[in-house]
């Protein structure tokens, strides 16, 4: 089954509103010299000013984060319907840095899949491991237990919504990538999983993007794979030529 590309920047920490906008701007002047699809996702002050330059185009806009409750006394934290009111359509839940560096448990995004679902949200769901992890052979039983957590009680229809990333935690803004092959293997994996749980139909339907120092150079050989249907970029997708290029190589059959 086809899977259309999909080349998603994660922002971060990063971007005035004004940058924002500039770059909209000139990522949907660019739209048509590409057969992917796009995603950005600003932060969260910026994501009504990057959808609204971005109206009509074709390219999804969404939050890096969300909390699970709808409202109440949780202060500096946004609901999916915040985001949605301020013209998002997607977020991503439990990104490697939110899971690593601000402590988010499994069950933390566990809830915040559920609440994103719930709210009419696409959720991208981010799993990945550990070097100590992958050293130690354990990659894809750490990875199965983030999967299996995140999914318990979920029905087909809900994950059918999704976007999977794969994101090793050793190659996140290290300079790191996985090889290829490493890569590949692992989002096979994943889709294995999904098809062990929700049927071979929706495995083979679900994207599943590689999030790990993904930039022009490399873009060709990873997105080549079969199992890699686009990429998860962070610092690369803060500029726009850089962020066109993994376009233009991901299109690159040679």
């Amino acid at each position: 089954m086809a899977r259309t590309v999909l080349i998603a920047g994660n922002w971060k920490m990063n971007k005035t509103i004004a940058e924002g906008e500039s770059f909209a701007d000139g990522l949907k002047s660019s739209i048509g010299d590409h057969d992917c699809e796009f995603a950005v996702f600003p932060p969260f002050f910026s994501v009504p000013f990057v959808s609204a330059r971005l109206e009509g185009a074709g390219v999804t806009v969404g939050a890096q984060d969300l909390f699970w409750e709808k409202s109440g006394a949780f202060t500096g934290e946004i609901s999916a319907e915040m985001i949605a009111d301020a013209g998002g359509t997607a977020v991503l839940i439990g990104h490697s840095e939110r899971r690593h560096e601000i402590g988010e448990t499994n069950d933390v995004v566990s809830r915040k899949l559920k609440a994103a679902l719930d709210a009419g949200l696409v959720p991208v769901l981010c799993v990945g491991e550990t070097l100590e992890d992958r050293e130690a052979g354990d990659a894809e039983p750490y990875v199965r237990i983030q999967l299996e957590s995140a999914v318990a009680g979920l029905t087909v229809h809900q994950v059918q919504r999704m976007i999977l990333a794969y994101e090793p935690l050793w190659a996140i803004g290290t300079g790191r990538t996985a090889s290829p092959e490493d890569a590949d293997t692992m989002h096979r994996f994943v889709r294995k999983f999904i098809e062990s749980r929700f049927g071979a139909d929706l495995a083979a339907s679900i994207r599943i993007l590689y999030g790990g120092s993904v930039k022009p150079e490399n873009a060709t050989a990873l997105l080549g794979k079969e199992d890699i249907d686009g990429a998860l970029i962070g610092g690369a997708s803060l500029d726009l030529d850089t962020f066109l290029g993994i376009a233009a190589a991901a299109e690159d059959p040679s």
